[in-house]
């Protein structure tokens, strides 16, 4: 037994350690960066309840606006392969925008009064929420890039790597980025327990004090990322210096370290698409069309889909089909709903579930999710994406009952038969440290065979376009998410600033139906996307 045990640790664990390489810290430090951004999603949450009188539906809307640049990562990803040789300047461009978005949050809730002179509370927020993830998909877009350009292609004595070492690198490498996500979060987690220790008892003035401190935190974020550049660049003269003593010219070393195989020529088709895309955007958003969000994701949808053709013509046949099959079971997956908003707020108000309480939950769901990419690295590395998303959609159904049931009661039933320890507390941590390995395991194996299948001059476009594709489905989720919130009224009590007076009673009575519709449709699509791969003779990777 004992052998057996050390057997998978070190088959899961210390094999991926063996494996790992300084040429893979770079874009490791730019994904860890990411990870920390959700510092502030706990302070978010409360400052939006208790600060702005903004709906469900509303920050649903102004979820699916925010997650519009993530289907920009097709311009930007193809701007890195062009400008190969000078793309530290998007990461740097990046950390300045998401610097601005937390010097705004910090603004508005240190400062309220004098934000409010120059617009609106809610204005400022919105432009917050709208910079950040500009910033951080112009870093992933870089840092997608440099995980392929991290795998060597030469071994110590100039030789190239064979096909088999070569793919094994790419899938430690995009485990070890996804491991450098979520142990980003483990570090917020950390940070968000510590700082909100006793936070149930403190007054509300404490309470801000804390959010302030909590983003001014945040600014390391964008260092972190620029740091992660800054050795990609040490490393590179490094590694020019270990070319040239091998014997290669310095023609041969430059081409070996800064250029790809081929030469990328620019590609009109998505640098004209994104460029109507953008201005469609742009148009539409400030027109305040209606069903403009519906415009603008079929607008997308179509030019992300003109993209994916003209790439499937750069693969083989039978690695085109792979790859159809792959997105599209994974964007179903994706793109499922969730309650939105109403189901935080109910757990706070009704369940009575304070900051410190939810930064211990967070706490486990990033622990376990991290220990989950390990204890599921075999899995992932053997199984088809599909058999992948049919334990997940199966897993993720069983595992919404207990909130469901909270809703109806079951916490209570619980905690009278248990003597008050089974509760809602202990429900709801039993049911992060059950669902939490399973968020990231899709992902992985995609990822890996995207970097193993991209064409060498069009790493980052193969990339970037994968990713706008499968990030779509994150805007269809918010669409389905705003749909469902139009549908099943949820509002939590809004008071006026000045006056403290109710402006809106709290309403939970339909969050149990859009709970249930939830868990309903986030079991019956993925699996039918995956039958209508099968009929259509498709595979997944």
């Amino acid at each position: 037994m004992s052998t057996a045990l050390y057997r998978w640790f070190d088959r899961n664990i210390l094999e991926l350690g063996r494996e790992m390489r300084l040429s893979y810290l770079p874009p490791l430090m730019v994904y860890v960066a990411a990870g920390v951004s959700g510092l502030t999603g706990i302070v978010g949450t409360f400052f939006v309840k208790d600060y702005l009188g903004l709906s469900a539906a509303f920050l649903a809307a102004l979820g699916f606006w925010a997650g519009i640049p993530w289907a920009l990562k097709m311009p930007i990803g193809h701007l890195v392969d062009l400008m190969w040789r000078h793309k530290a300047g998007l990461v740097y461009l990046g950390a300045t925008l998401i610097a601005a978005s937390l010097a705004i949050m910090i603004g508005l809730i240190s400062r309220p009064d004098q934000m409010r002179a120059i617009m609106s509370a809610e204005a400022w927020f919105v432009l917050s929420a709208l910079l950040a993830p500009l910033g951080y998909v112009m870093q992933d877009a870089v840092a997608d890039a440099m995980t392929v350009e991290a795998v060597p292609r030469l071994d110590a004595n100039g030789a190239p790597y064979p096909a088999e070492t070569v793919r094994l690198m790419h899938t430690t490498m995009q485990m070890l980025g996804r491991v450098a996500i979520i142990g980003g979060t483990v570090l917020v987690s950390l940070a968000n327990v510590a700082m909100f220790q006793g936070a149930e008892t403190l007054s509300e003035s404490a309470k801000v004090a804390i959010y302030v401190r909590i983003y001014e935190l945040a600014l390391v974020i964008p260092l972190l990322s620029i740091s992660g550049v800054l050795l990609a660049g040490v490393l590179k003269r490094r590694e020019v210096r270990r070319l040239a003593k091998l014997g290669h010219s310095r023609a041969e070393v430059d081409r070996l370290v800064h250029d790809p195989q081929e030469k990328t020529a620019p590609n009109w088709w998505i640098l004209g698409g994104s460029a109507v895309f953008v201005a469609l955007t742009l148009g539409v958003g400030l027109s305040g069309m209606a069903y403009g969000q519906e415009l603008i994701f079929a607008s997308s949808f179509a030019i992300i889909g003109v993209m994916i053709a003209k790439l499937l013509r750069e693969l083989a046949p039978e690695a085109a089909r792979t790859l159809l099959g792959t997105v599209i079971v994974i964007f179903v997956f994706r793109a499922m709903p969730t309650p939105g908003a109403g189901a935080s707020w109910w757990m706070i108000d009704v369940l009575g579930f304070d900051q410190s309480f939810l930064s211990r939950l967070d706490l486990i769901t990033s622990t376990l999710t991290l220990a989950g990419l390990f204890l599921f690295r075999r899995f992932m590395a053997e199984k088809s994406i599909a058999q992948i998303v049919i334990v997940l959609t199966l897993a993720a159904t069983l595992l919404s009952g207990p909130i469901v049931g909270m809703f109806y009661g079951l916490h209570e039933w619980t905690a009278r038969l248990t003597g008050g320890l089974i509760d809602a507390r202990f429900i709801a941590i039993a049911n992060t440290a059950l669902e939490s390995p399973l968020g990231q395991v899709s992902m992985v194996p995609m990822l890996a065979w995207i970097a193993n299948s991209a064409p060498p001059h069009l790493k980052a476009t193969f990339f970037a376009v994968m990713a706008s594709f499968t990030n779509l489905a994150l805007s269809a989720a918010q669409l389905g998410t705003k749909y469902l919130n139009e549908t099943f009224t949820v509002s939590r009590e809004v008071r006026d600033p000045a006056s403290g007076a109710v402006t809106l009673p709290a309403d939970y009575s339909e969050l149990g139906m859009l709970l249930i519709t939830v868990t309903l449709l986030g079991l019956s699509l993925p699996l039918l996307a995956i039958a209508v791969t099968r009929l259509l003779g498709l595979r997944s990777a």
